[in-house]
């Protein structure tokens, strides 16, 4: 295949892929179930509660405890905290993502290809997971303009909206949002992980605390954007079946996807080629 051909049919993958995920969904009466609308605003309002809460009891005083603990204990959780990035999960899926539609030619056998559909859906599901809520937390914390730990002294209350600067921009943690998306997003398709994830979210979410680097309540509000965020990517997904599908009850279900078997069998080919 010449460059033109495998650069046009490179092109045409990202096309078909991003035509999938805005595709109408096929079953529109079936969309995942939510609670009614006066549980929601309940949850809403216990979350609301919670953050200020946190705002208010634990701020200032989990802050200064933080500055007290041992000086290799802040050395070790501020290489830790790192890891909470969200370039460890974007930066990889999209790389994926990217090899996957140049690897996917029409010269390859029709179960091939469909072992990369799969692989592709369920790397995108990953990135858009992160990406989603991530991107709507970068854009609040600079509209919110909330000062991080001491930068405004012993004051936790300080603001400045509309402020796009790194010191004023502690609310919520994007870390934490990043933690808590992909701890949901890596769970819901690989169950097993579950608890793996779990743990890595709340180490990363305590890690931002203990390095001063936010307030109890950013982390807190993260945590609860991160969640949402995924699970609204997910259901986004099932309603439209990529990687999940929505039950009579409209109960969100993973569909079965390709073995590591086969995802290997496929690469070792593509390898070979």
């Amino acid at each position: 295949m010449s460059a033109e051909s495998r650069l046009g049919r490179f092109i045409s993958n990202i096309h078909i892929a991003v035509t999938l995920f805005f595709r109408a969904p096929p079953e529109p009466g079936r969309r995942p179930a939510w609670p009614p609308h006066g549980k929601l605003a309940l949850g809403a309002l216990v979350a609301i509660v919670i953050v200020g809460g946190a705002a208010l009891v634990l701020d200032a005083r989990s802050v200064a405890g933080a500055r007290a603990l041992p000086r290799a204990m802040i050395w070790t959780f501020q290489y830790i905290t790192d890891l909470g990035l969200s370039g460890w999960f974007l930066i990889p899926t999209a790389m994926l993502l990217l090899a996957v539609a140049a690897a996917d030619t029409a010269s390859l056998p029709a179960f091939s290809r469909r072992v990369l559909t799969a692989t592709s859906i369920r790397i995108g599901f990953i990135f858009m997971a992160v990406a989603v809520p991530g991107l709507f937390v970068t854009i609040l914390k600079r509209l919110v303009g909330r000062a991080r730990p001491f930068v405004a002294g012993e004051d936790t209350w300080t603001s400045q909206f509309l402020v796009w600067r790194p010191d004023y921009s502690s609310f919520p943690s994007g870390h934490a949002t990043t933690a808590f998306a992909a701890a949901i997003a890596i769970g819901a398709l690989w169950p097993r992980l579950r608890p793996v994830m779990w743990i890595y979210a709340v180490i990363i979410a305590l890690s931002r605390v203990i390095i001063t680097a936010h307030h109890p309540s950013d982390v807190i509000a993260g945590a609860i954007a991160g969640t949402i965020g995924a699970l609204l990517v997910r259901n986004w997904y099932a309603s439209r079946r990529l990687g999940f599908a929505v039950a009579t009850g409209g109960m969100v279900f993973k569909l079965p996807g390709p073995s590591s078997s086969r995802i290997k069998a496929v690469a070792q080919r593509l390898v070979s080629a």
